[in-house]
């Protein structure tokens, strides 16, 4: 970057979740230097949260040099090193390997699998191309791991896979109704707007159902605490208790639906009492939220993957819309079922038909005129009739053999699909894997034969839409780095290439220009848009100028409109065959995997407040690790207390299908006899192996592959499982500082080392304040490890190296007959002493207090010998480190506890107070029901209250 250069803006949109948060880029030169939400964007006015507002340290030139692929790659031996290529020669290599595979086994042994983080245009290039000119279906996307249900609900009731509601719903609504959705961290800013509008209207209510005690419970009036999976259930119970009591809308059931009469014989036995036993509820708590949905004025339901990743997840939808039709809480402001969209354009896949049983522009592949329209648009004879394979099953095939090459772009099934023994083996045994991807250090670009370098966030243009169907423009702020090419120029490429084998002197079906980034996306998405007419998302009134001048728009906007829709169905007509909405009437179906003596423990899994997904963006910056440190598992105080363990303990998670070491975590919000495990942690973060020498594939290696029979999307939310202690006696830990630029890498290097141990974990850490007061960049990893014995000292040696713990700069102490090795270095920083680097193997009790001594940079002043002597105390008092809670200005839980003993009055006063003091909670916002928690925790002190008075 060159100071001399001037600074830029650029408008673009947020990559992370279906808020769809408007962002302004600012660069200078080659670089981007800053980046801040965009008020004038609807969706968020401004605000972002942790992951947002840290997007322009993720692409950082010193992120870049670490992390990005930036040219071809060719590996000639699975495992083994990887070549340069030029684009031509891979793209060459790839047209020649899918065509002769299509050839000799036909259009189905391929399969595409694509990611809810492509544009739109991405995806419909992807999806002509496989579909159209292979003529395959096998194309899905990881949409399918957290959408595909709300599309299959939506389109058994409403008739089509289309949110009725607007995030302005929210201000209008009585009462919100939270289902599966931890809304506070899976979608910060809309939570920021729920905390608006709860602020403002006291008055509404907040029903929240979750079998956890999450931090959106923080903000509700009744907290449903749910068994797992017994959603359907619950719904259905209320749908009895409405009817008993004539809370439904009969004028509305006859005028605008169909299908109530068997959906009423249906529930006629989810009476309150045998509901609430099967969900754990109590009948009253029931009741009570049965009657705030009913009668309220308005009701607006959020929903999310709770509903939705399960093998009842298109029942779990349909029952929930069910009660808004029975009734009348559509169509109408702050009245709808609110499905909320996972990833930043699982809804822009939908709408292009990014699955593998749908075409663009929501058409059904089952239906013979649909094929024949998309056919006619696209220039090809015909579209094939038979679904492909969703990403559950293309994987399963890839495994059996069926399919002989995948070609996987800006997605980590290695790290995000369940069942991962079985993904790992259809990545070994594919013929022929192409992974299209930015960031080189993802689980799956080590099973790649060819590696092709997309542009990420920050280089990429075209559009999104979000989660209320909002259009938005992303736009380029640096063009492509290296040799990074667009994903749909690298799709337009791979089409000509095999247009040139497979339809030799036809004209191209793929006639956008790969030169002009602009030109070439605004062509694609002209076509995509022409692919709408008519249909239920008609686009045909928008353009790239209109969303340049007007900012991002609702769809429906039909030629000739002069706006978008806000809301559907407030005629009561719906894209149905008559006009008539579709009641859904499916009994309930408890977990696909039921909780026994052999596995008494029902895991879930969920988002952390500020990583995303595996983590291959966010998992390159330290500060984000402040809130949640470390993998664990969490379990609830009583159970932790009966099993005899202590917090911290090593333990055993073990499934049908693979197991896991972590450290467990004692968490009063999680259910006796339910745990979790963030979804985030894949092999990449956590690993080891076990004693017969089966490596640990993360978290989602313990999920099922069990899918829902309509969406096929998996449950990935429920496993039963045992727990056990780990009983692994030796144990490492090691923290260092690095230089900015050498912790990504150290991490990758890394990595071969973890896979030694039974069980290791590493991840980086930060902590601005006091490293930047001596004037250094405060970034560095910490590294655990535990097995069953002391492993060679060669091994611990390179782990040294690694961490820069260099025998001229460092102090040792080893006892290679006790298994015991300590490590210091102590540096000179900003004029004082202090300890930058440690090793404890064997015996890491002083862990305790060499860990704040190094994240703190405290000066010490004793010689490092006696830092390293065995019983070993600290050099001054040392209370263990208080969790972050504030990412955005590193304000600690004991710093917020301190200031409100000096808070008095209202509880809303002293978070003012609070706030004003130390700043927590006024940038992101992301942290403040955690600052509400603590608010009604935490109670002043005696002399605060006096003065009050």
């Amino acid at each position: 970057m060159n100071l001399n250069d001037a600074p830029r803006e650029t408008r673009s949109t947020c990559p992370y979740c279906g808020v769809g948060c408007g962002v302004i880029i600012e660069s200078r030169g080659d670089a981007i230097t800053g980046v801040r939400g965009d008020p004038a964007h609807p969706a968020n006015l401004g605000r972002l949260c942790t992951k947002g507002s840290t997007l322009h340290l993720t692409a950082s030139p010193q992120v870049n040099q670490q992390t990005r692929l930036l040219q071809p790659l060719r590996r000639l031996q699975r495992g083994g090193p990887a070549q340069a290529l030029a684009w031509d020669q891979a793209l060459d290599l790839a047209g020649q390997k899918l065509a002769d595979t299509v050839q000799q086994h036909g259009p189905n042994a391929l399969g595409f699998y694509l990611s809810g983080q492509l544009l739109t245009e991405d995806y419909y290039v992807f999806n002509k191309l496989v579909k159209g000119l292979l003529g395959s279906n096998n194309l899905d996307t990881n949409s399918r791991l957290c959408m595909s249900s709300a599309v299959a609900g939506y389109k058994a009731t409403l008739g089509a896979d289309a949110p009725p509601a607007s995030y302005t719903d929210v201000d209008h609504a009585h009462c919100l109704f939270i289902t599966g959705s931890n809304t506070a961290w899976a979608h910060p800013i809309l939570f920021r707007r729920i905390e608006d509008a709860k602020r403002a209207r006291p008055e509404m209510k907040i029903v929240v159902v979750d079998p956890r005690r999450t931090d959106t419970v923080e903000l509700a009036d009744l907290h449903l605490a749910l068994q797992p999976g017994t959603d359907v259930m619950l719904y259905h119970g209320m749908l009895h208790l409405m009817l008993r009591e004539g809370w439904t809308q009969p004028a509305y059931i006859a005028a605008h639906t169909t299908g109530f009469e068997a959906l009423v014989e249906l529930v006629r036995d989810c009476t309150p009492e045998r509901t609430a036993e099967v969900c754990g509820l109590r009948v009253e708590d029931l009741c009570e939220a049965t009657r705030l949905f009913a009668t309220s004025p308005a009701t607006l339901s959020l929903y999310c993957q709770g509903l939705n990743q399960s093998s009842s997840g298109t029942s779990k939808n349909a029952a929930l819309i069910n009660l808004h039709l029975a009734t009348g809480q559509i169509g109408r402001p702050g009245a709808a079922p609110f499905s909320l969209t996972g990833q930043p354009n699982a809804m822009g896949g939908r709408e292009v038909g990014g699955l593998s049983n749908l075409l663009s522009a929501h058409r059904d592949m089952g239906n013979p005129a649909h094929r024949a329209e998309v056919a006619a648009l696209w220039g090809v004879a015909d579209v094939p009739a038979v679904p492909g394979k969703s990403a559950i099953e293309m994987f399963q095939a890839a495994a059996d053999g069926e399919i002989k090459a995948l070609w996987i772009a800006c997605t980590n099934p290695a790290q995000s699909l369940p069942d991962q023994a079985t993904v790992r083996r259809a990545l070994e045994r594919a013929e022929f894997v192409v992974v299209q991807e930015a960031f080189a250090t993802t689980a799956t670009t080590a099973y790649a034969d060819l590696l092709l370098p997309a542009t990420p966030w920050g280089e990429k243009t075209g559009t999104v839409t979000n989660s209320e169907r909002r259009i938005s423009r992303v736009r380029a702020a640096l063009p492509p780095r290296g040799e990074a090419r667009h994903d749909w120029a690298i799709g337009v490429a791979l089409a000509q290439r095999l247009e040139a084998r497979l339809r030799p002197g036809q004209p191209t079906l793929f006639p956008y220009d790969t030169q002009d980034a602009l030109l070439g996306t605004e062509a694609i998405w002209l076509e995509h848009r022409e692919s709408t007419r008519g249909r239920d998302l008609d686009i045909t009134g928008l353009s790239y100028a209109l969303l340049d001048t007007l900012g991002p728009q609702q769809w429906p906007w039909p030629e000739g409109a002069r706006a978008g829709r806000v809301r559907l169905y407030e005629d009561g007509v719906f894209p149905t065959p008559d006009g008539r909405a579709r009641f859904h009437s499916a009994a309930f179906r408890p977990v696909a995997e039921a909780t026994d003596r052999e596995h008494p423990y029902a895991l879930n899994t969920g988002r952390l407040r500020d990583q995303w997904h595996g983590m291959s963006r966010t998992g390159t910056l330290g500060r984000l690790f402040g809130h949640a440190a470390e993998p664990a598992l969490q379990m609830n105080p009583q159970d932790l207390a009966r099993e005899g363990w202590a917090e911290g303990s090593l333990v055993r998670v073990q499934s049908r299908r693979g197991s896991v070491v972590l450290p467990v975590q004692a968490c009063a919000e999680q259910a006796p006899q339910q745990v979790f495990i963030p979804m985030h942690w894949g092999q990449e973060f956590v690993s080891g192996r076990d004693a017969d020498g089966q490596p640990h594939l993360g978290v989602n290696a313990l999920m099922p592959s069990t899918f829902c029979p309509q969406s096929k999307q998996p449950e990935l939310k429920h496993a039963a499982v045992r727990l056990s202690a780990a009983k692994l006696p030796w144990t490492l830990v090691a923290m260092a500082w690095l230089p900015a630029g050498q912790v990504l890498s150290t991490r990758e290097a890394l990595k071969a080392l973890m896979g030694e141990f039974a069980f290791s974990s590493c991840v980086p850490f930060s902590d601005r304040t006091p490293l930047e007061q001596a004037d250094q960049q405060a970034t560095g990893l910490l590294f655990r490890a535990a097995a069953h014995q002391a492993p060679p000292a060669a091994q611990l040696l390179a782990l040294e190296q690694a961490l820069g713990l260099d025998p001229q700069q460092c102090l040792h102490y080893a006892d290679p007959q006790r298994g015991q090795r300590r490590t210091i270095r102590v540096q000179t920083l900003g004029g004082a002493r202090c300890v930058t680097g440690w090793l404890l193997a064997g015996d890491t009790r002083a862990q305790a207090w060499l860990r704040p001594l190094l994240q703190d940079a405290q000066p010490v002043s004793v010689d490092g010998q006696r830092l390293l002597s065995p019983g070993a105390e600290p050099p001054l008092a040392q209370a263990p480190r208080s969790p972050l809670v504030c990412s955005c200005f590193g304000v600690t839980e004991q710093a917020i506890r301190g200031q409100l003993a000096q808070c008095a009055g209202t509880e809303d006063e002293r978070l003012k107070q609070l706030q004003g003091a130390l700043k927590c909670g006024t940038n992101c916002g992301s942290c403040v029901p955690e600052l509400k928690r603590l608010v009604r925790w935490v109670r002043p002190s005696t002399e605060a209250a006096e003065l009050a008075l």
